[in-house]
């Protein structure tokens, strides 16, 4: 059996940037599983993506698809054969299908009887017969929203396709893709090397496209070099290239053959704020702005050409010349919101809808002023400043830069804040109201942002789940699911002693009537302590853990964090285990119990020395712990609470709970019972799985 190198390319026009590496990775993976699936041995899938090709190259695939037993199951034995043994039509069917007298039939038992069955040798097919359908399957299966058609075809892909190429070492698969037939035909650059060309051979791709046709097909290779040489034009400047991930993708889906030049533009635009520009640069022009080593924006920009020309500088002027207009605008939009103060645009938000049952912006933004003064009092925060910046949180909104550039709603509330004289503590908080805003965000930096963030964020959770539309499955418009990590995030992370019962009724009574959900508290409290297990799960917590602190209700978010840690601890213990099945058990036989157990245990109807021992125990932990539950040092006492493992032990030993006598079977339960409660202070760790 031979081994060769498979490739398929298909050329098409310019496909979408932001999911050209999606496209490519999932054309691999889906050709993988038609390999797998076909029992075809293989080598590494390569996978190739540009804007105007996507392709695979395969190495070492087998020549032949190797033989396989087919075993075709017919009827039950009891419905084949009629009671003189005869064939039924249904097992006579089932044979002619087979292409065998009955027979020729075997039989195999399973747990549910005796059924017909034969076995034949299907030999495998060469796999140039294979591979035109695999990869029509494959590509059917690319997840591509909105499939096009063009000219007079029938067929759809994600955009018009010109080229396929498909070749098994240097024999040409024959075949018809997209109504294209297979040949050999390989488009290059659009207007540098060879406009077309063949190739003769799989192995000579994707040398022979960049040598001859001007095309890096490697996708990982532009990006490397795309990142490589934009970090050393940076170096030049003294500065550091502003590389995000997500820009650096898309520019390597938009070139073929990157070049990455250096252009400028003029200093008086680094008096914009720098957020407006960088907008410009990276959303619009996908140009990488540069920043000087204290982080200062310089007057520079790095941009990738998909041409090589004679004469840079003329690329260069053109790029400087398309951006200068759009910084202009920047500079026009920021100058003229300065000219208003911030408070004096609060009246138009009048005119802007947050939600048509809830009410205007403007109506959000003074609910947030008084939640954030409520917050900052509890925090210690100073309440003044917290109302300030909640009543100001989205004057920006209705700023021309704003309106332009959404990306910098908060950030332009800032700067025209600071020109208007408040203080900075207000300005900060403005801009930090919508931290974090994603998974592994920036917090907000001092406690005024913090009050203002969590205020704005509860405003919206009130309102939403006050008019009962709550997130349901994928479905969240709102963003709820993020609003309250991020809640949770900064309580628990800057350790404030905010309850979340508190925050929702407060949050929730600033709408006065306009809410119609009677349950809105709950459901809020409900929601966000169901975000915990997520969260401290994907932290790496026991799944547990996180139910036995869930199960106490613990309303704290920072409060809850110590105790699932203290938990997390306390399973290290040697005596934890046998403490957690000893609190099944005390569960179990208390809630079998039909009576009222006694709230207090009487020393005089301690019978036996283990649990007198137990009671005394528990009383001098009692005490002791006090002061360790009243100031959260949970994981002292469950230390403390694991020297209660050799008298429970004893107990369970030498004492039976359940006795006739009435009185002393209660007094027993009561004993149980304050045991149990010493535990419960942390959490209920009869939850906890061995």
């Amino acid at each position: 059996m031979m081994q060769k190198t498979f490739l398929v390319e298909i050329g098409t026009e310019e496909l979408p940037p932001k999911s050209l590496r999606t496209l490519a990775e999932s054309f691999a993976a889906n050709f993988i599983e038609q390999l797998d699936n076909a029992n075809l041995e293989h080598g590494e899938v390569l996978w190739f993506a540009s804007p105007r090709r996507l392709a695979l190259k395969v190495l070492n695939l087998n020549d032949t698809q190797p033989d396989s037993q087919v075993v075709k199951r017919g009827p039950a034995v009891s419905a084949a054969f009629d009671a003189n043994g005869k064939p039924t039509k249904a097992a006579e069917g089932w044979a002619r299908g087979c292409g065998i007298d009955i027979s020729q039939a075997e039989r195999i038992q399973t747990d549910k009887g005796e059924w017909l069955s034969y076995t034949h040798n299907q030999k495998g097919q060469p796999v140039v017969n294979l591979l035109c359908d695999m990869v029509k399957n494959a590509l059917n299966k690319l997840p591509i929203p909105k499939p096009m058609r063009w000219a007079a075809r029938q067929v759809e892909f994600i955009r018009p396709s010109h080229t396929v190429t498909m070749l098994y070492g240097d024999q040409l698969v024959p075949g018809v893709i997209l109504d294209i037939q297979s040949d050999r035909i390989i488009r290059g650059h659009r207007f540098m090397g060879e406009q077309e060309f063949t190739i003769d051979n799989a192995d000579q791709y994707p040398e022979i496209l960049e040598q001859r046709g001007k095309v890096i097909a490697d996708y990982n290779k532009r990006k490397s070099i795309i990142k490589q040489q934009a970090q050393e034009a940076a170096e030049k400047l003294n500065g550091k290239a502003d590389l995000t991930e997500s820009l650096l993708e898309e520019v390597s889906s938009l070139v073929e053959w990157p070049v990455v030049l250096t252009a400028k533009f003029e200093e008086r635009f680094l008096e914009v704020p720098a957020e407006s520009l960088v907008y410009t640069m990276k959303g619009d022009q996908k140009y990488f702005p540069v920043y000087d080593k204290q982080g200062k924006l310089l007057p520079n920009f790095i941009f990738v050409a998909n041409i090589e020309s004679k004469d840079p500088q003329v690329v260069i002027s053109g790029n400087e010349k398309v951006v200068r207009p759009r910084l202009a605008d920047a500079e026009f939009f920021y100058r003229t919101d300065l000219k208003q103060r911030l408070e004096d645009r609060l009246p138009r938000l009048e005119t802007v809808l947050f939600q048509q049952q809830l009410g205007t912006v403007k109506d959000k933004a003074l609910r947030i002023e008084a939640l954030s003064g409520f917050i900052a009092e509890k925090i210690g925060a100073n309440t003044e400043q917290a109302k300030r910046a909640g009543k100001l949180t989205k004057c920006d909104l209705v700023t021309n830069t704003v309106f332009e550039f959404p990306e910098t709603q908060g950030i332009i509330g800032r700067y025209i804040a600071i020109k208007d004289g408040e203080s900075i503590e207000v300005a900060t908080a403005i801009e930090e109201q919508y931290k974090p805003r994603f998974s592994g965000d920036e917090l907000p930096s001092t406690p005024v942002s913090s009050a203002v963030s969590i205020a704005e964020k509860m405003d919206t959770l009130a309102g939403i789940f006050g008019i009962g539309q709550h997130p349901k499955g994928d479905k969240d418009p709102f963003a709820l699911r993020r609003a309250a990590i991020g809640v949770l995030r900064i309580i628990v992370e800057k350790s404030l002693p905010l309850d979340l019962v508190e925050l929702a009724s407060f949050a929730t009574s600033l709408y006065g009537n306009k809410l119609t959900n009677n349950n809105v508290v709950i459901d809020i409290v409900n929601f966000m302590q169901g975000r915990f297990r997520a969260w401290y799960q994907e932290k790496g917590f026991a799944i547990d853990t996180i139910q036995a602190v869930l199960a106490i209700n613990s309303t704290k978010p920072a409060d809850f964090d110590t105790r699932v840690n203290a938990v997390t601890h306390f399973r290290t213990l040697p005596e934890a285990s046998s403490l957690a099945e000893a609190n099944k058990r005390v569960s179990n036989i208390l809630s079998k119990t039909e009576n009222a157990i006694p709230e207090n245990i009487n020393a005089s109807l301690l019978e036996t020395g283990a649990e007198s021992e137990l009671a005394m125990q528990i009383a001098i932990l009692t005490d002791k712990l006090a002061p360790y539950f009243t100031e959260g040092r949970y994981q002292d006492a469950l230390i403390e609470l694991a020297s209660l493992k050799a008298p429970i032990d004893t107990f369970f030993e030498k004492v039976m709970v359940m006795v006739d006598d009435e009185k002393i079977k209660l007094n027993r339960l009561a004993l149980l019972k304050k045991l149990q409660n010493l535990f419960l202070k942390v959490a209920d760790i009869s939850i906890l799985q061995s």
